[in-house]
């Protein structure tokens, strides 16, 4: 993978000074705090929050599980609060905005640029490469960098499927029924020419082939770089070497892209309720699906009760944003930051604590299957925790299910991946925050009908156009594109004001 230097400091405020003020109740590091220093045995116990279906119910059987394991290895004893998918986003917040009692927190590129400016989470620039250095070595150092912001380091990154892989995924009988051939693979222009296998598809069922619903198709502008915005009609083409910020929905690409789901729209391959239905169907004869191609036979087509194919859409690209899909910070207000690390290290190269922590209880949830411990074998789907939000999938021991390890799959896409041009940069929205804000209202506001092929190209797109131009857009763009050609120029690549000269 191509290698970047280090991103642009961009003036963000917030010094990550180590807090002596507690982070936790009389069970967290804060409360060992003087133990530890003094080189102390007395086991630290750190609190760690993130997101999942809420707390196991066997929590307690699998702390006596893991504890145990990692007070001997780091002298650390886990807590872990699962806080619900429902609530995940208020409680976070309050976590955050209130420094709660809290030593390492789940997050994402949603939140994770704002959390630094006000000082929530402590600085592991240097120490994540002193105290854990077999953690910084598991992990891609360009991925490191994609979590840089102004030059500093504030998350360990979950080492998964931290590239960007589009997929068709077919109901196989049905497409080849239709005496379609699969394809392995097409390009984003290519996609139009899967409109007479639809077709055919949708007249056999008599249901639209490629249903959706109000969130439409997200994945249309996939090889832009948005930069961290949220909002889609802004952008960096992945692969522009001069880094050229431009209006995504008057691309060529993009519009063509459009045109093809207003046709399919009009041909009933989109169903006609897209843009306002709530859910997604669990049977889609057709849909796009982020992923890698072994999740047709592991996850996609069981879910749908079908044997599933699939062909690769576009290419596989890395960027900040697919990187910062899943992290942990650790609390500025962390007693023991060291500690915290050698966790997270443990968690990203130890296949036992992984294993735990992605399948829960042993004996009860999982067991290895024999004593090589090369394979596990799944108990039950009872187990809370969100497996993506914790570490590293390449640790993960695979299960009996199938006589592959999918993941080897993705860590092939991993390191094949072309990276956005956009590598480490960190987009500082302080001076355009309102307008920004004003902008990606509008666009949420038309989101459902325009990436559902609901109303024609031609009609929607200049709509949408003047209401986020009235709102702002193009002073949003100017200032973005100022940032860019700054982190261009100190990387020593082309910027879209000297490509113009």
């Amino acid at each position: 993978m191509k290698k970047f230097n280090k991103a642009l400091a961009l003036g963000l405020t917030g010094a990550m000074a180590l807090s002596l003020a507690a982070c936790g109740n009389s069970g967290s590091s804060a409360a060992t705090a003087d133990t530890a220093s003094t080189g102390s045995d007395e086991v630290v116990t750190l609190k760690w929050v993130t997101v999942g279906n809420g707390q196991p119910t066997n929590y307690d059987a699998w702390l006596e599980q893991i504890n145990p394991y990692l007070e001997e290895k780091i002298g650390v004893n886990l807590d872990v609060q699962v806080v619900s998918w429902g609530d995940w986003d208020n409680r976070r917040n309050v976590i955050v905005n209130t420094s709660g009692e809290y030593d390492i927190l789940f997050t994402n590129m949603n939140t994770y640029v704002n959390d630094i400016n006000i000082g929530a989470f402590y600085d592991i620039t240097d120490l994540v490469k002193t105290a854990t250095p077999d953690l910084y070595a598991s992990i891609p150092e360009d991925y490191w960098e994609a979590c840089e912001v102004g030059g500093k380091l504030y998350a360990v990154p979950s080492y998964k499927d931290s590239s960007i892989t589009e997929y068709l995924v077919w109901d196989k009988e049905l497409a080849e029924s239709t005496g379609f051939t699969i394809p392995e693979a097409i390009s984003m222009a290519d996609l139009g020419t899967m409109t007479d296998v639809l077709t055919q598809m949708k007249d056999s069922s008599g249901e639209a082939s490629f249903p959706m619903n109000q969130n439409g198709a997200t994945w249309a502008a996939f090889e832009y770089d948005n930069m961290g915005t949220g909002l889609l009609p802004l952008g960096v083409k992945y692969n522009d070497s001069t880094a050229t910020v431009v209006s995504v929905l008057e691309q060529p690409d993009i519009q063509a892209t459009l045109d093809t789901f207003h046709e399919w729209y009009q041909a009933g391959i989109i169903n006609s309720d897209a843009a306002t239905k709530p859910e997604e169907n669990a049977y889609k004869p057709c849909s796009v699906a982020q992923g890698w191609s072994g999740a047709a036979k592991t996850t996609w087509g069981p879910n749908m009760g079908v044997e599933a194919a699939t062909t690769k859409l576009g290419p596989t690209i890395v960027s900040n944003d697919t990187v910062r899909g899943s992290m942990n910070c650790i609390s500025a207000n962390c007693a023991n930051p060291e500690k915290a690390l050698q966790l997270l290290e443990l968690v990203n190269t130890d296949s036992y604590v992984r294993d735990l922590l992605y399948y829960g209880v042993q004996g009860d949830d999982w067991d290895y299957t024999d004593d090589t411990k090369e394979w596990v074998h799944k108990n039950n789907a009872n187990w809370t925790m969100a497996g993506y939000t914790q570490g590293s999938f390449f640790v993960v021991t695979p299960t009996d299910d199938y006589d592959f390890n999918q993941y080897d799959e993705v860590k092939e896409l991993n390191e094949a991946a072309e990276p956005s041009v956009l590598l480490g940069f960190s987009l500082d929205t302080t001076d355009f925050k309102d307008e920004l804000a004003n902008c990606v209202s509008v666009y949420e506001r038309y989101k459902g009908e325009l990436l559902t092929g609901t109303h024609p190209t031609e009609e929607i797109v200049p709509q949408i156009m003047a209401d986020l131009r009235a709102a702002g857009f193009d002073d949003v763009m100017a200032q973005c594109q100022a940032q860019v050609d700054a982190f261009m120029a100190s990387n020593g690549g082309a910027s879209a004001e000297t490509a113009a000269e």
